[in-house]
């Protein structure tokens, strides 16, 4: 198993992980709390909240890393 396989599945894991972290995120507001309407805009993330938020950023850092060093992988052995 090379590098290049490695950053594939790191992208495939981070991307599926992600995904979930982003769906387990219930929000209380919709679209139109940003535009005016009822409900709260900017809340306190606490608990599992908070929890879920940042493996979502550290998942998506993992995910764009990954592609960006495969990419680079890809034009250097080309």
């Amino acid at each position: 198993m090379n590098i290049s396989n490695i950053l594939e599945l790191a992208t495939v894991v981070s991307a599926i992980l992600m995904v979930l972290c982003i769906l387990l995120q219930a929000r209380g507001a919709s679209l139109g709390a940003g535009f005016g309407a009822s409900g709260e805009l900017f809340t306190t993330r606490r608990g599992i909240d908070k929890s879920l938020y940042e493996a979502t950023i550290v998942l998506a850092v993992v995910f764009v890393m990954s592609i960006v060093v495969n990419l680079m992988l890809v034009n250097v052995f080309s």
